[in-house]
């Protein structure tokens, strides 16, 4: 009774977290990055099993392009957040005021760049794709790397535990998408394109697991 009690809240628990959008989001990309961290050892080192990597790698790539399509109806949620956050009146630091600021434009000019990239793709608009996902690419990683630099301070500033951790493992998130971020650059710039498929997806998978981590405790601590 106890086992089929657990599953039971385990599967409202995943049902809870599907019904919305950045719930449904974290799992896919979990998933995603699972797949390939999963297919990417098999195709490297197992070539007995190259067949199912193969796949899952494919169902990755796919599972990446379904979230492609749900952000093309992000940018009116960012503008509402960067409008309401506007100069971080509410930030007592200066530093981190204004590299939020630098943070929010990055991500608001993040969203067009994609959206033009996959209208390329799917051969709406007559552009070069490469350019525009070099672009969103770009302007990601410069919102993490701005992330990361206003976290440093806020986790040397509180005091109390529970938001010095979460400072923290926010912080090793935007590490490892923006180690992934600069990977998917243009050869040449640091370490692009180096990443084998299997180290993509285990970066992915922490910085996944620790963003479903980190909302499980926010769900659980909410009265």
């Amino acid at each position: 009774m106890a086992a089929l009690s657990g599953l039971a809240a385990a599967l409202n628990t995943l049902a809870s977290a599907l019904e919305s959008y950045r719930g449904r989001d974290r799992l896919i990309r979990t998933l995603g990055y699972c797949c390939q961290l999963v297919g990417g050892v098999l195709v490297e080192r197992c070539p007995a099993r190259s067949e199912v990597g193969t796949r899952l790698l494919t169902l990755s790539s796919q599972l990446s392009h379904c979230r492609t399509v749900l952000r093309l109806f992000d940018d009116v949620a960012m503008f509402i957040y960067t409008k309401q956050y506007g100069l971080g009146a509410e930030e007592d630091d200066t530093f981190v005021r204004c590299v939020s600021v630098l943070g929010n434009l990055a991500d608001q000019l993040y969203y067009p760049c994609e959206h033009i990239a996959w209208a390329a793709d799917a051969q709406i608009l007559r552009v070069d794709s490469a350019r525009w996902w070099t672009l969103s690419t770009a302007f990601w990683g410069l919102s993490l790397l701005l992330g990361i630099a206003s976290r440093l301070p806020r986790s040397k500033r509180r005091a109390v535990e529970a938001q010095v951790r979460s400072e923290v493992l926010t912080l090793l998130s935007n590490v490892a998408d923006l180690a992934n971020a600069v990977h998917w650059l243009p050869p040449g710039v640091l370490w692009a394109g180096r990443f084998p498929p299997w180290l993509v997806g285990l970066l992915g998978t922490i910085s996944s697991l620790l963003s479903v981590y980190q909302a499980g405790r926010a769900e659980a601590t909410t009265p």
